[in-house]
This record gives structure tokens, C-alpha cells and sequence, in this order.
């Protein structure tokens, strides 16, 4: 989750500025919004990836503004308030706000809050992501390579082992299971065409990482550390 942009909406500059420090600490890119008048604004510069919200502001209140974020942007957001009655909180869900928060509040309990609503909003696209190496990843939901954010070609048989592997990383997969998987394809498979896949895929990658990517346990089957 390192450097994803949290948007802190809090006029108290004192208090803004240590959970700017706070969560930078931690690897968040923290900012602090300045347009009190247009937040809106403000979410279109930064494009955050979580919003936490005070209640009492400038010229409008929290709840105000998560209503008018909602009506463009699922982005996730987290009141903070010094306010403590259950309908400030009953309003703050009911205009679109994900949880809660009361001040004074712990940081850590901010940042358990924080990880918990990033996790349930953003963690399923994080897992269809299998890093292979360095800037290296397989996309499981598109079954697709990039490298740099880049889509590299791969031929279907080469797809089709290099997703086995990657889904099963690190873990060893059997000769026998790649080759169930190749036949599938509807094509002619036979031993040595894995063989042929496996090498061809192993030079595609090593020219990429320039080092290997799929390894061999002898008389077991292949892996991706």
C-alpha cells in the first residue's frame, strides 16, 4: 500500500500537519487541502486514494463535501471529528462516508483504520497483481504480462504456463499439471512442446530482468521464486 495519496481535510493546521507527518512516516503521500471553498477541486489535483474528513470547516461541513464527492467519485473517506453524537455519525454514513473516527484519537487507531478500509476497497485489485520481478508482474484477471506498466506479448501456450506459475508462485508446479493446462488449448501438445515453451519464456523474461525468472527443481517440476 506504500504511496498511495490520502487527502487531509482539516483546517486545524497544527493537527493537519502531524498527520501529514505521521502518515508520510509510513509511506503514505500525505496532503493537505487548502481549498477550503472548493474540495472539489482539490480532489481533481491530488486524485486521492482515501480522503479523511473533519466535520466543522470553512464556508461548508464535512458532510457536505463527502456528498458532493460521492456524486463523481467512490473514493473512500474517513470523518474526523470532535464530535461525538451518534447522529453526527449516523449523518456522516448516510452522506457517503466510510467510518468514523473520534477526536482525540490515537494515530495508530487512525492508521488500523486507514489499512482496514484501503484493504476492503482497493485489496482485490492489488492481489489480480503477481510480481515476478522488479517492475515485472502478471495481471491474473487479464492474464496479462507488463513490465514497467507495459503489456508484453506472449504467445497462448506461453500465457497459459507462465499463469500456472505465476498463480501458484513459489510453489513448484508439475510437468504433468502445465501439461494438462496446455491441453485445453485445443492444439497438438506433446512433451517436448513444453519443453519448447518453457525455453522460449525464459528468454523472453531474461532479456527483460536479465536474470531468470522460471526455475527448474530436477524431476519435480518449475517455479518462480
Amino acid at each position: 500500500m506504500e504511496n498511495i495519496r490520502i487527502l487531509i481535510v482539516e483546517d486545524d493546521v497544527v493537527l493537519a500537519r502531524e498527520l501529514q507527518e505521521f502518515l508520510s512516516k509510513w509511506g503514505y503521500m500525505a496532503v493537505c487541502a487548502k481549498q477550503f471553498d472548493n474540495l472539489i477541486e482539490e480532489m481533481s489535483l491530488y486524485a486521492p486514494k482515501l480522503v479523511l474528513m473533519d466535520i466543522n470547516l470553512p464556508f461548508y461541513d464535512g458532510f457536505y463535501w463527502c456528498f458532493k464527492i460521492r456524486e463523481s467519485s467512490n473514493v473512500p473517506v474517513l470523518f474526523i471529528s470532535s464530535r461525538s453524537d451518534d447522529k453526527d455519525k449516523i449523518m456522516a454514513i448516510a452522506q457517503g462516508g466510510d467510518d468514523y473516527i473520534e477526536k482525540p484519537f490515537h494515530l495508530e487507531l487512525l492508521k488500523a483504520k486507514i489499512e482496514a478500509i484501503l484493504r476492503r476497497t482497493y485489496q482485490y485489485k492489488v492481489e489480480h497483481k503477481i510480481y515476478l520481478h522488479t517492475d515485472l508482474y502478471f495481471e491474473s484477471s487479464t492474464s496479462s504480462l507488463y513490465y514497467k506498466q507495459k503489456k508484453l506479448e506472449l504467445t497462448k501456450s506461453e500465457n497459459i504456463v507462465l499463469s500456472v506459475l505465476a498463480q501458484h508462485k513459489p510453489s513448484i508446479v508439475a510437468r504433468d499439471a502445465l501439461m494438462d493446462a496446455l491441453w485445453n488449448t485445443n492444439e497438438f501438445i506433446s512433451d517436448n512442446t513444453l519443453n519448447v515453451v518453457i525455453s522460449r519464456l525464459r528468454t523472453k523474461l531474461k532479456d527483460i530482468c536479465k536474470e531468470d525468472v522460471i526455475h527448474t527443481k530436477k524431476g519435480q517440476g518449475y517455479f518462480i521464486a
